[in-house]
């Protein structure tokens, strides 16, 4: 072989790698000039305007929150209202609470003034009259309160309990067991099993005992 034709062979073998060695620099600027321009591609995405379809649903979507709103705020007035209205309820049940009860009561107080004017008369039956009329007044009265759950509490003749009784004094006697009421002076009444008043007795307690308390 000859001088010229090595040195062809060895300027073939040279240039494929000066070829492969000069291609990434050639692509740098591409990917340098891909990469200036991708903002300014998204800002030219972001800054691009809605199409008829986008308005079109931005529209919707508009027009469903004002009525979702308009809605929102009969909601809230509603509630007000309803809010006054049971505050009102309230108020009126509290003030008027009693207003079964006094109607219940009337028919009594009817019979108190029937007994006043027939004691006004001032007639032989006078005395029989008021009599008469107190009984009825009491008849009245005490099935008024057991209608609305009223009852009394038995205390004479039982043993004493503190959570239906109030001892008001101790007596001495020899016949009735020591802790039984001997009298009650004053009625106990319980409303639906809740105690609204002790009744006040008198309960049976040993010599020594009664005698401390005269004493005392």
């Amino acid at each position: 072989m000859s001088k010229e034709e090595k040195g062809k062979s060895q300027i073939e073998i040279a240039d494929p790698e000066e070829k492969e060695t000069k291609a990434p620099s050639d692509q740098e600027p591409e990917n340098q000039a891909t990469d200036q321009t991708e903002p300014e591609d998204l800002e030219e995405e972001k800054l691009s305007p809605p199409t008829t379809d986008e308005l079109k649903e931005l529209r919707q979507k508009a027009a469903k929150a004002e009525e979702f709103y308009d809605r929102l705020q009969r909601q809230v007035a509603e509630a007000d209202n309803l809010r006054k209205r049971l505050a009102k309820e309230k108020q009126d049940a509290i003030r008027y609470a009693n207003e079964a009860l006094i109607e219940q009561l009337l028919p009594t107080m009817d019979s108190f003034e029937m007994a006043i004017a027939a004691v006004r008369n001032n007639d032989d039956n006078s005395f029989e009259s008021l009599k008469t009329g107190i009984e009825m007044v009491h008849t009245q009265l005490k099935r008024t309160l057991e209608e609305v759950g009223v009852t009394e509490i038995e205390a004479s003749g039982r043993a004493f309990n503190p959570s239906l009784h109030e001892a008001v004094s101790r007596k001495k006697s020899d016949d009735t067991e020591e802790g039984t009421v001997l009298e009650q002076i004053r009625k106990g009444y319980q409303l639906k099993g809740r105690l609204l008043r002790a009744a006040s007795v008198v309960v049976a307690s040993p010599l020594d005992e009664a005698e401390e308390e005269d004493n005392q």
